[in-house]
């Protein structure tokens, strides 16, 4: 992809907190483009570091949390912003009008004695926008969702399935028209009908309002299904990043290919499960050379010392490995049957 295509460009970013038993770093060193109306998927696992690199993105991490590095959003029309450099006001514009987020839990992102009206309402109105227009804009919204507008506009939260709340939470994220939209687990607590019925939406929404979409999950078939391209994290960092195809069947960091060995398979007997030995690293620790290679059958005495930068495998294709180019013989995936892709995880 073309430079001139990036709606994020993001450089050196670190977020620490300051803990009673030393620096926490959560997200580490990141380096990543995001281009113009793609999905990409940012997988990995719990703790890795997806939802503070989520949260950086908006300049949204909470204190006493610090972020550093670079973060630029390249408007549609409009100079490059620095996102951590923008003031508190220009931050409340930014968070609804440019990039929106939705994040995990959509009843914990619902004020639970407020109607879901008020919620389109005030947020209309914080904005200075056109309250009318901008309710009528609300209703053609929670209609391409698929729900009932008068129903769901006169409810209080409690009132509405998981499924009806995570939707309607989709539509308010849309309301002031952002370009970009970070979702941050919005299936993880929706059973596996409504997860697919959700990817299924952000599909057509995506096409009908020119969406940029990042698609955060510890859930890798999910995201075969929706993205353009994979992101893998692990210890706070990016370790591998690739198309779908390139990812699932070509991926050439251990640790990514141990992650597709392990995804739950109902099909795939026990013993060809394998689950990652050992532990991920505490945030608190400091990393020497690789962070996967305490828990990696490939890792000698040079992995333990040096820490191996992203390397352009191919035009698309990037992996922070040593000896990427054993990674596929030295931990082989399951038989092609097997692999998510063909279980119907991905665009059909």
């Amino acid at each position: 992809m073309s430079t001139s295509d990036r709606i994020f460009e993001v450089r050196n970013l670190d977020v620490s907190f300051e803990l009673n038993r030393g620096a926490s770093r959560v997200v580490r060193d990141v380096d990543m483009d995001i281009y113009r109306e793609e999905t990409l998927g940012i997988v990995g696992e719990s703790g890795s570091g997806k939802s503070m690199l989520a949260s950086s993105l908006l300049n949204a991490v909470v204190e006493p949390g610090i972020c550093s590095g670079e973060v630029t959003y390249y408007p549609r029309n409009g100079e490059p912003v620095s996102v951590l450099e923008l003031s508190e006001a220009e931050l409340k514009r930014f968070r609804w009008e440019q990039v929106a987020m939705v994040f995990q839990g959509a009843m914990s992102s619902f004020n639970p004695v407020m109607r879901v009206r008020t919620h389109f309402r005030e947020t209309l109105q914080d904005h200075n926008r056109d309250i009318p227009a901008g309710m009528d804009r609300a209703r053609s919204l929670l209609e391409s969702v698929y729900l009932d507008p008068d129903r769901v506009l006169s409810a209080y939260p409690h009132e509405l399935s998981g499924g009806m709340k995570q939707r309607a939470l989709i539509a308010l994220s849309l309301i002031l028209e952002p370009e970009v939209l970070v979702m941050d687990e919005p299936t993880a607590a929706l059973d596996l009908l409504m997860q697919r019925s959700i990817v299924s939406l952000l599909d057509e929404l995506q096409a009908e309002h020119d969406l940029t979409i990042i698609f955060i999950t510890h859930d890798l078939p999910l995201l075969t299904k929706i993205a353009d391209r994979l992101t893998v994290m692990y210890a706070f960092g990016l370790i591998e990043s690739g198309t779908v195809d390139e990812i699932l069947y070509n991926s050439s960091h251990p640790y990514t290919r141990a992650l597709l060995a392990a995804t739950p398979d109902l099909d795939v007997p026990v013993d060809e499960m394998h689950a990652i030995e050992g532990s991920k690293p505490d945030p608190v620790d400091r990393i020497s050379g690789c962070s996967y290679h305490p828990r990696c059958p490939m890792a000698d005495m040079h992995c333990e010392n040096n820490d191996p930068p992203m390397e352009q495998i191919s035009s698309t294709h990037r992996a922070a490995c040593f000896y990427h180019e054993e990674a596929a013989e030295a931990i082989p995936l399951r038989g092609d049957g097997n692999n998510p892709k063909q279980k119907g995880a991905v665009h059909e």
